[in-house]
């Protein structure tokens, strides 16, 4: 069963809370740890909790705290945004989502209210953080004042969108739908999304949760009950400011008008009353009266009089068009207290709403998008679970220091940054990061550089390697960085930021070596595309792999792809997908899928792998039913193995551009231990990612 559902409206008033009431009372016959969680909430004011959020806490009496169901407020969200930060908005939103999917069984989370100038905004906001979570969605339309097209038109739409952002749907809902409206007439005429069609459930309007209630009245303008107590259950239909004659007013009145007037129109308030004990007018729902003016001694001791007050009668503080003003604002709201719109709102949504057949979809509709925000958390999170020690021997760049402070911050790993120690704090100072938590090595002057040096130079003795040139090379922070993972004094090295890739991986190929059965160091890329993650290699090692080599990058690959929670399908890549065509390159390929396969085999390993594939056979369904419509592979890959660097390079760096992927890499495999290399164009998080990753590979080295 999918773990979170993510409730959205696409505009204001959509009833949207009533149908999360639906919703959490559906799980919670299913579940018993539920939590709530409104990523973005509006300010609810000084002292006061968000609206929504207390209704479920307090209905179902969930035991979750109020700090740990919302991320932020609107306004703060925009200023973040607005100010550029905008990926920091939703790395927070995701950690405090993560916290609730470690504690709860099931994570509902509701939308934002659309009560902010630029619904466009919010709807992309709300998109992005489910596609983030990993929730699929529950769209929330209303129908109120649209026909039938226009309600299919903007469901449509939405769908359409959320498919573009990478968002699964569950389902829609089209609420407060007028009358005449059903689930059938709509569902044919909304076609659903990539996944096929949805089911649309239609709730009609109902007017006991649509409109306020006088009680309502009285809560939005903090208002005194001066009569009438008994009546505040009475639902507003309409506004009525009465400043006429009272002959000329009456004339005005219809059926659940909430009469407006100062305070000291004595003649309009007795009418008011009295056209309520009259058969002759509508029945109108209340009184308020503005100005904080007081009611005349003689008219109150009449009313007051009267066996039974028949309409409440309020006293607000603010005048009369100030008053007028709040109430346009002013909508039904669903209170905890309130058990008759609750049980309206529960007894709805179980009438028009399959509740099986959603429930069942639920279970089915486990999310396998994957976002890059998403992929980067759980490196993150995986690495921290079990810290190891990473080297970086480039201890005095700017960016190193600065990735080492957020490492270091979020329990990535356990960080040894090697230079002179004096210059590397003073860095650090000047940049304002804070590095007291990593180890600082001087290779030139460690009491390590005497025994690294008799190992170097025992290891490459055969290479002519003589005392002075081991002593030499070992005060190279690489080569030193390198032999304390090769000795196990770290386990995994992060360098390359301002050096080559040939400076940052020779000393691993002169005595890290390549694992057992592994004649070859490759490397892939993880590719964060916006709902998936994909693998390719060699992209950055090999200019022209022979057969053999080739069949090991798979290898490799494969294994490397399940490390990083990403099922192996392997592609083996050429200009011809299977027998089609003819030529050296695609018999190179050919023969290395075959080798592959017997490789598979011997090894006891076990994924599927197809070969030769072009790309567009290997990533689109539609392209593989017609070129290879029997393959475990084509139209379903996740690891794809180029023929040769110039295409895998190429390749990468074309996806990464035009489909505005992030390329994670390039990580090195088939080394005994994990070292990997930056591009000396790396960003911050750049360098925060490798050393996640080169962590994760060293926990599998050491099978934890």
């Amino acid at each position: 069963m999918s773990k979170n559902l993510y409730v959205s409206a696409t505009e204001e008033r959509s009833g949207k809370s009533a149908v999360v009431l639906g919703v959490m009372q559906m799980l919670l016959r299913e579940l018993h740890n539920v939590a709530i969680f409104r990523p973005i909430i509006n300010d609810p004011g000084e002292g006061k909790q968000d609206h929504d959020i207390a209704l479920m806490i307090d209905h179902f009496k969930l035991t979750i705290p109020y700090g740990d169901t919302y991320a932020y407020t609107l306004k703060q969200t925009r200023e973040l945004i607005n100010s550029g930060q905008h990926a920091l908005v939703l790395e927070n939103i995701l950690n405090k989502y993560k916290a609730l999917e470690e504690e709860y069984d099931f994570v509902l989370c509701e939308g934002t209210d659309f009560k902010g100038k630029d619904p466009a905004f919010e709807f992309d906001l709300n998109a992005d953080i489910a596609a983030n979570i990993g929730a699929p969605m529950l769209v929330v339309t209303s129908g109120r004042g649209k026909s039938q097209d226009e309600v299919a038109h903007i469901t449509k739409t939405t769908l359409d969108t959320l498919d573009e952002k990478g968002v699964d749907c569950l389902a829609c809902v089209v609420n407060r739908a007028p009358q005449g409206m059903t689930d059938e007439n709509l569902g044919h005429t909304v076609a659903g999304n990539s996944d096929g069609p949805l089911p649309v459930y239609v709730i009609p309007e109902d007017e006991k949760l649509g409109k306020p209630s006088i009680n309502d009245v009285r809560r939005w303008l903090d208002a005194d009950v001066l009569y009438g107590h008994s009546g505040l259950q009475a639902l507003v239909d309409n506004y009525l400011v009465a400043a006429m004659q009272i002959g000329n007013f009456l004339g005005y009145i219809q059926a659940g008008s909430l009469i407006i007037t100062p305070g000291d129109r004595s003649d309009i308030i007795l009418s008011s009353l009295a056209s309520r004990l009259s058969s002759s007018y509508p029945d109108i729902s209340g009184i308020v009266l503005t100005g904080g003016l007081e009611v005349s001694t003689n008219v109150h001791k009449l009313i007051e009089g009267w066996t039974g007050v028949p309409v409440p009668v309020l006293a607000a503080k603010g005048h009369t068009y100030q008053t007028v003003q709040e109430l346009n604002s002013l909508y039904g709201r669903i209170e905890a207290n309130d058990h008759q719109r609750i049980a309206t709102a529960l007894g709805g949504f179980a009438q028009h709403v399959d509740v099986i057949e959603l429930r069942d979809r639920l279970v089915e509709k486990r999310s396998t998008r994957v976002t890059p925000k998403m992929f980067e958390y759980s490196l993150v999170d995986k690495a921290s679970r079990n810290r190891q020690r990473i080297v970086m021997p480039e201890g005095t760049g700017e960016r190193i220091l600065q990735a080492t402070d957020i490492l270091l911050r979020r329990g990535v790993a356990d960080i040894i940054l090697l230079g002179r120690e004096e210059e590397i704090r003073t860095k650090a100072s000047k940049l304002g990061v804070d590095i007291s938590g990593a180890t600082i090595i001087d290779p030139a002057n460690s009491e390590l550089l005497d025994s690294f040096a008799e190992e170097y130079m025992e290891l490459r003795k055969h290479k002519g390697i003589v005392a002075e040139m081991a002593w030499d090379r070992m005060s190279d922070p690489t080569y030193f960085g390198t032999m304390m993972v090769h000795k196990g004094f770290a386990d995994g090295m992060v360098s390359g930021s301002v050096t080559t890739t040939a400076q940052t991986i020779r000393p691993a190929f002169e005595f890290v070596k390549t694992k057992p059965g592994s004649s070859i160091v490759s490397s892939v890329f993880l590719m964060c595309l916006k709902d998936r993650v994909l693998v390719y290699g060699d992209c950055a090692v090999n200019p022209n792999p022979n057969a053999r080599q080739l069949a090991e990058i798979a290898i490799s690959a494969a294994e490397t792809a399940r490390i990083f929670g990403v099922e192996p399908k392997v592609a083996m890549l050429s200009y011809s997908t299977g027998s089609s065509g003819k030529g050296e390159d695609v018999e190179k390929v050919t023969e290395a899928t075959a080798i592959a396969k017997e490789l598979i085999t011997e090894r006891g390993l076990d994924f599927p792998i197809e070969g030769p594939l072009q790309y567009d056979a290997a990533v689109d369904p539609e392209v593989a039913k017609v070129k290879m419509p029997d393959s475990e592979v084509a139209g379903q890959a996740t690891v794809f193995v180029f023929p040769d660097l110039n295409t895998g390079n190429n390749t990468y760096k074309a996806v990464q551009r035009a489909a505005n992927a992030v390329a994670i890499g390039p990580v090195l495999q088939g080394l005994n231990k994990p070292v990997n290399d930056l591009s000396r164009g790396c960003t911050v998080p750049d360098i925060v990612n490798t050393v996640a990753i080169t962590a994760i590979q060293a926990q599998a080295e050491k099978g934890e």
